[in-house]
């Protein structure tokens, strides 16, 4: 409900004069009041006017009470903006921080992604490394070969020398297995692949057509080393030379020579037909 507005002091007191001028011309002229109605009236009058004195003092004071509630209202409301403020601030300034972490946690998990591979790399390096040196240290330590059933240990770089001189005569490059197998009694003359070497040798030279010098070599077997696994076979191949230059005398000594001395290898029965074909 709206409340009513206050009557100024200048408007209450036109209208006790207008109530005054009204009332004495009905005094003077109808006589219908005498002096004690006069003052009830005036009194009756002066009561009101104080009524509605204390009515507008009172409606000043309410107006006032109610503008102090409104201004501390609008101080409380203000303090409440300003913290408002602030706390949006600090909310600000806490997205920041928390983008920055963010970006900061992504570069880290980035970076250990990056150490991760890194080590991986540095691991497989390493394995790789480890791989090589092994390989390195098996290729120099001596190693136990079979020789026609013997074991032997020899060391990583005769059996290196061996292998790939074997491996050019299986080629049947005849001239260059002799020049490596040769090389090969010059650099390990103590080697337990000699008397391999020597009948190997025979037969390149005999394989590039120096008979002569391939008989030279099987002799030289037999000779120094009679019990080789490969003697009987380098008699064998001795007497082929002899069969191939006519000596066919010769070859028949050699070929009894072998069956006397090694009577139950596969080298004396090939001996002995040889013997028959023999004039």
């Amino acid at each position: 409900m709206r409340r009513a507005q206050p009557l100024k002091l200048s408007t209450l007191t036109a209208a006790l004069v207008l109530v005054t001028s009204a009332l004495w011309p009905m005094a003077a002229s109808a006589g219908l009041f005498d002096d004690e109605e006069a003052r009830k009236a005036i009194v009756d009058l002066r009561s009101r006017f104080e009524q509605s004195q204390r009515a507008a003092q009172t409606e000043e004071n309410e107006r006032k009470a109610l503008a102090g509630v409104v201004a501390e209202q609008a101080e409380q409301i203000n303090v409440l903006k300003r913290s408002l403020l602030d706390l949006n601030g600090q909310m600000e300034t806490l997205r920041t921080e928390i983008a920055k972490l963010r970006g900061a946690d992504e570069q880290l998990a980035q970076g250990n992604k990056d150490l991760a591979r890194e080590l991986a790399d540095l691991q497989r390096k390493y394995k790789d490394m480890v791989a090589t040196i092994d390989d390195r240290i098996r290729r120099l330590e001596p190693q136990r070969v079979s020789l026609d059933g013997k074991d032997a240990v020899v060391d990583a770089p005769e059996k290196k020398a061996y292998d790939e001189a074997i491996g050019i005569l299986r080629k049947g490059e005849f001239a260059n297995a002799a020049t490596a197998l040769a090389a090969f009694q010059k650099r390990f003359p103590s080697s337990a692949y000699n008397g391999h070497v020597q009948y190997w040798l025979g037969n390149a030279l005999y394989g590039k057509g120096e008979v002569k010098e391939a008989m030279a070599i099987f002799r030289t077997l037999v000779t120094s080393t009679p019990d080789h696994p490969r003697a009987s076979e380098a008699l064998l191949a001795l007497a082929n030379c002899q069969i191939e230059l006519k000596d066919s005398k010769g070859a028949r000594k050699t070929l009894e020579e072998l069956i006397a001395n090694y009577p139950q290898s596969e080298a004396a029965q090939s001996g002995r037909e040889r013997i028959k074909q023999l004039k």
